[in-house]
């Protein structure tokens, strides 16, 4: 039986999360013994994404859902084709990034087929067998599903290196039937944060900042320091709350789960939160006066120092 990957997207470009989400799909293939892998693009107008979907290593097939009603992307309309998919073709796993996309859709999905979702997974132990964090990524839980129902599942991004780009591409399918919207509910709008600042998720570099930097005025510095490394800038907890940086900067567990090959931490001391949504990081470097903070636990580098002192020399050095 083969696997399905439900792909997020814009409508326009596809999320590098996918790519992640098919990784995971490679593995539980192996282990399954089977190599078919399926991708599932809906929107309207996503053929660009349909046909970057199709350019991943291990994807078999891409079957794309284009129509209007399909633009928005809501849970239930997204819900409705996924289950329309599901009854084309038999598939033993579903899968969608543990971001807030695949978060807001595979559990109504799950509810749908009458199954329980297996959350967050970082590791495939077998096809039915899989490994995911707890307690703020403290812990790992083994958990095991039940056999003969769909295995539906959210993955990790810093669980699975992004499955490869190749130079071929899979063939691309419409779907044989589209959903129409019977749940009643209508996308009155969208209000987008527009930025040209590199996105959090995808950055190979992020440096954030904490509550350390003591006002917002002060992450100025941190900008300049990520425009040298061309990175991404991220924020604890603490700083958001304090109002220094908008909600959308915050790295942690309720906030964004990043895993670049360079995580910066300026003034943030470390808290369980934050450690979870940056832990997974290549090479951590840590910047804070505080010698005894939790973060250096975790640092492959320390300096111990006024940030505000340290960064207009870091960024000037650079």
């Amino acid at each position: 039986m083969a696997l399905l990957v439900l792909a997020e997207h814009d409508n326009a470009t596809l999320k590098p999360a996918t790519q992640n989400s098919v990784a995971a799909a490679r593995k539980i293939g192996e282990k399954a013994d089977t190599s078919e892998i399926h991708v599932l693009v809906i929107g309207h107008q996503a053929v660009p994404v349909a046909e970057a979907a199709a350019r991943i290593e291990g994807v078999a097939k891409v079957i794309l859902a284009d129509e209007v009603e399909l633009g928005p992307q809501t849970a239930e309309i997204l819900t409705a084709q996924v289950l329309l998919q599901l009854q084309a073709e038999h598939y033993s796993h579903l899968l969608a990034p543990a971001t807030t996309y695949g978060k807001n859709v595979l559990p109504r999905i799950a509810a749908k087929l009458d199954v329980q979702q297996i959350s967050g997974i970082i590791d495939v132990l077998s096809p039915s067998t899989f490994v995911r964090p707890i307690y703020a990524g403290n812990a790992l839980a083994t958990v095991e599903s039940i056999a003969g129902a769909i295995i539906v599942l959210t993955v990790l991004s810093t669980g699975f290196d992004a499955s490869p780009l190749r130079e071929t591409s899979a063939p691309i399918e419409s779907a044989k039937e589209l959903a129409k919207d019977s749940a009643g509910v209508r996308l009155v709008g969208r209000q987008l944060a527009s930025s040209d600042k590199i996105e959090l998720t995808a950055a190979r570099v992020v440096v954030s900042g904490g509550r350390g930097l003591q006002k917002a005025e002060n992450f100025q510095l941190l900008e300049a320091l990520a425009a040298k490394l061309n990175a991404a800038v991220g924020a604890s907890r603490a700083a958001v709350d304090a109002g220094f940086v908008p909600n959308d900067y915050q790295v942690g567990q309720t906030g964004k789960i990043v895993a670049p090959e360079l995580y910066i931490a300026v003034g943030i001391s470390g808290a369980i939160q934050h450690l979870a949504g940056m832990r997974d990081s290549k090479v951590i470097v840590a910047i804070n006066k505080d010698p005894d903070a939790p973060i250096f636990q975790v640092a492959d580098y320390g300096l111990v120092g006024d940030a505000l002192e340290i960064l207009p020399q870091l960024t000037a050095q650079l």
